[in-house]
């Protein structure tokens, strides 16, 4: 399997922006390729953007933010209140936001929505983000749902279980408003990890599984 190694010197910093429709896209998408990111660079800079909440859900979106991020350094988490589920309708908006995001970050790691995920918050997100962002590394992360759109990711990061866990267990502390609807579960998220991981035969047994459509090496 081949491995990409990130080449920079042990001093130089790593900018990664994450870009999540909803508050808890970006930790079911790439959780723990977060937390192993974190554990395995010191000098990693984090840019959170979520871009649909309401006031509840925003609580919960920085908590977990602020779990997910411990022992890495934060540069912004920004919470919106575009519309949720309307963000074709009110693209311009959020193309205009993108915009103003280029201008305040230059990311080596950016992580966005698989372009073909059926929901439409999604998919304007992931063509936003390659709109907007020409030059950089950009991993696409898949999320379960009723649509059934899962694909075949061609870009896997191995995890071990114990990370897997700390996602799972961040993710049900976090969002409260979620734990009544049937998928948002433990068993859920184990799932999809487990099963990327036979597909990438991970030695911890679980992976995270994203779509890369361009890389140079």
């Amino acid at each position: 399997m081949l491995r990409l190694n990130i080449d920079k010197n042990a001093n130089s910093v790593y900018k990664i922006l994450c870009l999540g429709s909803h508050c808890d896209d970006i930790e079911i998408g790439c959780g723990g390729t977060i937390l192993k990111l974190i554990e395995d660079y010191r000098n990693i800079v984090f840019c959170w953007v979520v871009f649909s909440s309401n006031e509840q859900r925003a609580k919960e979106a920085i908590q977990s933010a602020n779990n997910f991020l411990k022992g890495a350094k934060v540069e912004n988490i920004f919470i919106n209140n575009f519309r949720n589920g309307f963000f074709p309708f009110i693209g311009a908006e959020i193309k205009e936001y993108f915009e103003q995001l280029k201008q305040e970050i230059s990311p080596d790691l950016i992580f966005t929505h698989y372009r073909h995920d059926l929901h439409q918050d999604h998919s304007l997100i992931s063509d936003l983000t390659w709109n907007t962002f020409r030059n950089h590394l950009i991993l696409e992360y898949e999320i379960p749902k009723y649509d059934g759109d899962l694909g075949s990711p061609n870009f896997f990061v191995q995890l071990d279980e114990d990370i897997c866990r700390r996602k799972v267990q961040y993710l049900l502390d976090a969002f409260e408003t979620e734990r009544q609807k049937q998928w948002f579960s433990e068993d859920t998220f184990l799932s999809i990890m487990r099963l990327r991981g036979v597909e990438s035969n991970s030695p911890g047994k679980y992976s995270e599984a994203f779509y890369c459509r361009k890389i140079t090496f």
